[in-house]
């Protein structure tokens, strides 16, 4: 009689290609222990130069690649050493520094863990228009300072986030989950997405708007747009003295989309206050009149994944090789054609 015990799906033969610094951080013992049940792994360590030896051998027969922070592009000589290669599971946001043009053209599947990413740089973000509100940081500051409580029945109606108004630019990845974590929330959200319909806005409980209005109309205005040709700049000089006395700018989007220059000007004059996780460069110079704002609050682009998040990255990606080795497709994927509007 044929035995009715389901089959185990297959273990496809994959190999690792990142930096290894950035195999320490993500690939832990738990999550190498994770992987090695959904695919067969070349031996370790990572590749992170595809082009030696010891990286044409793991390839000859990887049907995936495993990638993080810091892989080596996957052009046509890498895939002409691969012949076996059907996908690449990324265990990061952004595949446009390894994801080539060739990969494309044959056919590869592209799994990316940029939904895992979001949701910390959207807690960060919804932890920055909260405590904005209440304008914790200044007032802890003063406290500091001064060394006495206020007269807190004299705080001014400014302060608070009851009806507030959180402008969002772009309903990114990231943008969209700021968004739903801020419906518990007794906010007004508009947003300015060109790509989304009012219709689409009004299903994720929000209204959308011009980017002009976004700007004028927001208490918060918070940046998540992708980096392109086309929105470098994007947040201009005009729409920055746009905005209310006292708004605030939150960007963990990339430090370009901001006209830099003109920030620095308006938070030098005390017309708005800015949280900023990221600048132009990332790496900002110590001797930037940016550091001087006391008005602004600059974090060394940590809102991403870090510490015990980067065990979510692993996980998607263990769960990503599982779904394809069983046929069932990535839940992630990247589409081609969606990579002009991908960060």
């Amino acid at each position: 009689m044929p035995s009715t015990t389901p089959t185990a799906p297959r273990r496809p033969r994959a190999a690792v290609a990142m930096k290894p610094e950035a195999a320490t951080a993500v690939l832990t013992p738990r999550a190498l222990a994770a992987l090695a049940e959904v695919c067969s792994l070349a031996p370790l360590p990572v590749l992170d130069d595809l082009t030696t030896e010891r990286a044409r051998a793991a390839l000859a027969d990887a049907e995936l690649l495993i990638t993080g922070w810091g892989c080596p592009p996957i052009d046509e000589a890498v895939l002409a050493a691969a012949p076996w290669l059907r996908a690449v599971v990324h265990t990061a946001g952004s595949v446009r520094g390894h994801v080539t043009e060739a990969c494309w053209q044959r056919g590869i599947e592209v799994s990316s863990a940029a939904a895992a990413n979001a949701l910390p740089v959207a807690e960060y973000t919804v932890a920055m228009i909260l405590l904005s509100g209440k304008r914790v940081l200044e007032r802890a500051r003063d406290y500091r300072t001064e060394r006495r409580r206020d007269d807190w029945l004299r705080t001014s109606p400014e302060v608070g986030n009851y009806g507030r108004t959180v402008g969002i630019l772009s309903a990114s990845l990231i943008g969209r989950r700021v968004i739903e974590l801020l419906r518990p929330y007794d906010l007004r959200v508009l947003l300015h997405d060109p790509y989304v319909s009012e219709e689409d806005a009004a299903e994720l409980g929000v209204r959308q708007v011009g980017l002009a209005e976004l700007f004028a109309q927001s208490d918060v205005v918070s940046v998540h747009t992708p980096l392109l040709p086309a929105t470098h700049g994007l947040v201009s000089r005009e729409l920055l003295t746009s905005m209310r006395p006292d708004g605030v700018l939150i960007n963990t989007s990339r430090g370009a989309v901001v006209d830099q220059d003109a920030l620095t000007d308006v938070l030098r004059q005390h017309r708005i206050r800015a949280i900023l996780d990221v600048t132009d460069p990332d790496a900002l110079p110590s001797a930037h009149p940016l550091w001087e704002c006391d008005n602004a609050l600059i974090t060394p682009h940590l809102a991403g994944s870090q510490g015990n998040e980067w065990q979510r990255l692993a996980d998607l990606a263990v769960h990503e090789i599982g779904r394809w080795a069983a046929g069932d497709g990535f839940a992630h994927p990247v589409r081609r054609e969606r990579l002009a509007f991908l960060a």
